[in-house]
């Protein structure tokens, strides 16, 4: 409990500020939120869900809901997915393998031995 009325205000007051940070949260999460599923469903109407989710974002940086950095944070991740997807549609996905070892070949190492140097003193 407050002790002072101007305590018992900035309560009020900090209420109010969290119940208006909250809506703003909400609605860049939910912007993100679907830019990534257009992005991973590859649908067409992806760049412009990813423009609005970033808009929300940087709006939200202005009123000081989230923080600059925050909001640099989030921005950049969306736009590494969006990039990597559009890589990937573009370019045929070329699949590298590693030659396969065949069961029938032997190890051609030599066994270690040990040296004075490497062994154990008692």
């Amino acid at each position: 409990m407050p002790n002072t009325r101007s305590a018992a205000k900035q309560m009020r007051v900090a209420e109010r500020r969290r119940v208006r940070n909250r809506i703003v949260k909400s609605a860049v999460k939910t912007y993100v939120r679907k830019a990534e599923r257009t992005i991973v469903a590859a649908i067409d109407d992806a760049q412009s869900q990813v423009v609005q989710a970033i808009k929300s974002l940087d709006k939200a940086a202005a009123k000081g809901i989230l923080h600059k950095s925050n909001v640099a944070r989030r921005k950049s991740r969306l736009m590494k997915k969006f990039n990597l997807a559009a890589a990937a549609d573009a370019a045929p996905a070329v699949v590298e393998t590693k030659p396969t070892r065949s069961s029938t070949a032997k190890k051609t190492t030599k066994p270690r031995t040990r040296t004075a140097s490497t062994a154990r003193k008692r």
